[in-house]
């Protein structure tokens, strides 16, 4: 959902890497794992960005580093790395009622054996 003229502004913050207690095999679930996130909020938009626009009609990327850093829980073990993506999605519909769809793109480092990216997206749309 946009804004009433269709306008939205998409912010990212992306490749912020995290240890995140998360896996399903033993050996992966005593240590953190370090995961690459990458987030994207869509945030509902009215009216233009002037040059004298307060940063309260926009966002700040700040919010979308905390909501996949500080916002985790750091003693709590997550079976899914999808259960972490919808964690962080949580965190910012949350934080703002104008963020109206969120992408949560995480790599596990952990499995990666010639550098590709092994891992998953999710998209959550703000539900009425």
């Amino acid at each position: 959902m946009a804004g009433s003229d269709g306008d939205l502004l998409r912010l990212h913050v992306r490749g912020v890497e995290v240890d995140v207690l998360t896996g399903i095999y033993s050996e992966e679930t005593k240590l953190p794992q370090p995961l690459r996130i990458s987030v994207t909020a869509d945030l509902d938009i009215a009216g233009r960005f002037e040059m004298d626009t307060p940063l309260s009609r926009s966002k700040n990327y700040l919010d979308l580093k905390h909501a996949m850093t500080d916002a985790l829980p750091k003693d709590r073990h997550f079976t899914l790395i999808e259960s972490v993506a919808e964690h962080i999605a949580e965190t910012l519909f949350l934080q703002d009622r104008r963020v109206s769809r969120v992408e949560v793109d995480i790599v596990k480092l952990a499995i990666s054996e010639n550098g590709e990216d092994i891992g998953i997206t999710l998209v959550r749309n703000r539900r009425a």
